[in-house]
């Protein structure tokens, strides 16, 4: 007779691997004519913006830009001004060996250092370097036993409730809208925009992502350092193919912006198309349920076992929370007036506080200020933020993705004492990773040799926590009749019993 091993698939996000490169930041910026002169500079701001991320041969390619902003206070009326230039690169980075099918990379950084001057009035020279860093997750398929059948075969099954990853999809995508300034705008310093999912839909092989980004624009409509705002939602509406996936596929979506223009309609006086660009995080996955095979023992042959241990993932955690941050400190003049304040967020991580194991993030707040001396100055304020909820176990335990985005930034001054409330959103999946110790392989090649044929009965005296289960296998007898023959009920003991072992026949 012979053994039957019936073995399906288990797919799980296995490889977690991190990997580092520092990036050149280089670039010589001339201010176009239509820009006051250069009489200080006052900050300088360098975005990652990647657009490709592509792995192979046991490397991962990232491709994109730097954003390089500077503000700088104009010669001629001590205006605020801003000027940008995009850093192309291309980077390839080396990863440990592994097969990398269905991978997932999240792509971010800070900057290192960063060293900006005035060569002229119309020329700034910006050096520096660039800490890029990438977190890697790459789909795994892992042999497992389901059931085994005949040769007196006995086996203990468990449940195992998983999420299998479908799609890993980030795509590019733009929108237009018509925006009216309330008033005409003389110079626009800052885009900024929080994008919002409305419906994700799966139709025959297709996902429809439909949402809005918030465009919030900040500009001068005359000379000096005064600002308003104006604020525009752009719709948009996304198709994707994704042929194959089931209909009852769970989703998830995370709309990006990375970049914005503005364009004056022509012949229409504050009329203006606004053009985002923004990228769609998308990411299916799909809930199952299987039983494997944990342990197993016959009750004719001298059965071989061999285990191994399998990873699984649950989703723990949806998030989409908002995080209210209180930021204090002290202005080195007493007499500076707060212009405005940018908040720079940084990536998260799992990190142990007094509260438990916690999703915390870093940040920065950059306070723009006018002093008494009529210059405009810049005063760094680093801070953490923490995503409500408490994680249970270890940080090994978990695998996630999050996006952070500040939605909104209020200052105050009192005297030299400055605070700064900030609104920071942070949308993405937690997933809680499971290892199961399970059966790989059994050899029933040998027949069982009957020890002490003369005994006709045994009495066990088990303890409560025992598992019938584990008594059957270590006389070689068949757990259902062990339960049949002691009016039992659950294979766990709830107390101290006398039990009845039957003699295998």
């Amino acid at each position: 007779m012979e053994l039957k091993i019936f073995r399906d698939t288990l797919s799980a996000m296995g490889s977690l691997c991190e990997t580092k490169a520092e990036l050149p930041v280089e670039a010589e910026i001339l201010i176009p004519d239509y820009l006051p002169q250069v009489f200080k500079i006052v900050k300088c701001f360098v975005h990652l913006v990647p657009l490709q991320k592509q792995i192979a041969a046991g490397r991962l390619t990232v491709e994109g830009y730097l954003r390089c902003v500077v503000y700088y206070q104009a010669e001629d009326d001590q205006s605020l001004c801003q000027t940008e230039q995009k850093i192309p690169f291309t980077r390839a980075m080396d990863l440990p060996e592994g097969e990398y099918q269905g991978y997932t990379v999240q792509v971010n950084g800070q900057v290192e250092y960063l060293n900006c001057r005035a060569v002229n009035q119309r020329r700034v020279d910006v050096r520096g370097a660039y800490a890029l860093s990438a977190r890697i997750a790459a789909r795994t398929e892992q042999e497992i036993v389901t059931a085994l059948a005949d040769c007196g075969i006995e086996q203990k099954m468990i449940p195992l409730e998983s999420v299998k990853s479908l799609v890993n999809v980030d795509k590019l995508m733009t929108a237009e809208e018509q925006i009216n300034f309330p008033t005409v705008p003389q110079s626009i310093l800052d885009i900024a925009g929080v994008g919002k999912v409305d419906e994700i839909k799966l139709i025959s092989g297709k996902a429809v992502v439909k949402g809005k980004i918030q465009v919030s624009l900040l500009y001068r409509s005359g000379p000096g350092y005064q600002m308003e705002q104006a604020e525009q939602e752009v719709p948009f509406n996304q198709i994707l193919d994704l042929e194959g996936i089931p209909e009852d596929s769970e989703c998830f979506a995370f709309v990006e912006m990375t970049g914005c223009t503005v364009m004056a309609a022509a012949g229409q006086e504050g009329g203006n198309t606004i053009t985002v660009t923004a990228m769609l995080h998308l990411r299916v996955y799909r809930k199952s349920e299987c039983y494997l095979v944990s342990d197993a023992f016959s009750t004719q042959y001298e059965a071989e076992v061999s285990t191994k241990t399998v990873l699984s993932e649950q989703l723990f955690r949806q998030i989409n929370a908002d995080c209210e941050v209180k930021v204090e400190g002290s202005l080195p003049d007493e007499n500076a007036q707060v212009i405005h304040c940018f908040v720079t967020p940084y990536s998260l991580e799992l990190a142990t506080t007094e509260e438990g194991l916690m999703l915390v993030g870093r940040a920065n707040a950059h306070v723009l200020c006018m002093n008494s001396l009529d210059e405009i100055d810049c005063y760094d304020k680093a801070f953490e933020y923490r995503v409500p909820g408490v994680l249970p176990g270890s940080a090994e335990q978990y695998r996630y993705e999050c996006w952070p985005v500040v939605t909104a930034i209020e200052t105050q001054k009192s005297g030299k004492d400055m605070v700064v409330k900030a609104d920071i959103r942070v949308s993405g999946l937690i997933f809680e990773r499971h290892r199961e110790q399970v059966v790989d392989h059994v050899d029933c090649s040998q027949l069982l040799q009957p020890t002490e044929p003369d005994i006709a009965l045994r009495i066990y005296y088990a303890s409560q926590g025992e598992n019938v289960f584990d008594i059957a296998k270590k006389y070689h007898v068949s757990p259902a009749a062990m339960m049949k023959s002691n009016e039992l009920d659950d294979l766990e003991l709830s107390r101290n019993t006398r039990l009845l072992v039957p003699v295998t026949v």
